[in-house]
């Protein structure tokens, strides 16, 4: 019977270099899964917002359409919402709307102490009269991150949005978004 020796010092630390090898590339994977949590959950506010948006877009919507005879009363001259007064709560159907439309993009529903928090970052709405018949109501919010910016013919909260995220790259309206919709009120007589 014959024994083998091996030389010892042939494989001295090649199980360490493979330790920290695959340490290293672990790391590496975990940093990128980390990457990917932190845009997973800027992608989720994000379309938080825009579900939010959306509800108070089909609210205002859904108010004109009702009180469709005083459908001009609805436009408004400046954005309602963060960072503007509301209008008070008048005698008319129309005032009391333009209120309560003004609070919830405010955040009425959602209290820290005394701070509305709202549901979508710096929420404005705007109704703008198109023609005769036909009504746009906007709602615009400050987004996380850059992407493209709206149409111009959207003029709701345009330039609004900049100072907020110059350090993220939000100049040029790069972090606005809006949501629209046309309600068109027929002649019924």
């Amino acid at each position: 019977m014959m024994f083998q020796f091996e030389n010892k010092n042939q494989q001295s630390g090649s199980t360490l270099l493979e330790v920290l090898i695959t340490i290293v590339i672990l790391s590496i994977g975990l940093l990128g899964l980390a990457g990917l949590q932190v845009r997973l959950q800027a992608s989720e506010v994000e379309s938080y917002q825009r579900a939010q948006a959306l509800v108070l877009l089909n609210d205002m919507a859904s108010r004109i359409a009702t009180n469709r005879n005083v459908a001009e009363s609805y436009v408004t001259d400046t954005p309602l919402g963060v960072g503007m007064a509301c209008p008070g709560i008048g005698a008319t159907q129309q005032q009391l709307d333009a209120d309560e439309w003004c609070s919830a993009l405010q955040g009425a529903a959602e209290f820290a102490g005394e701070n509305r928090l709202g549901a979508m970052i710096g929420g404005r709405g705007c109704v703008e009269r198109l023609n005769d018949e036909e009504y746009m109501v906007t709602v615009a919010w400050q987004g996380l991150v850059p992407i493209a910016s709206p149409p111009d013919s959207v003029s709701c909260g345009q330039g609004e949005y900049d100072a907020a995220g110059e350090a993220a790259g939000c100049q040029n309206d790069l972090c606005r978004r809006v949501v629209t919709t046309v309600v068109r009120i027929a002649d019924l007589t």
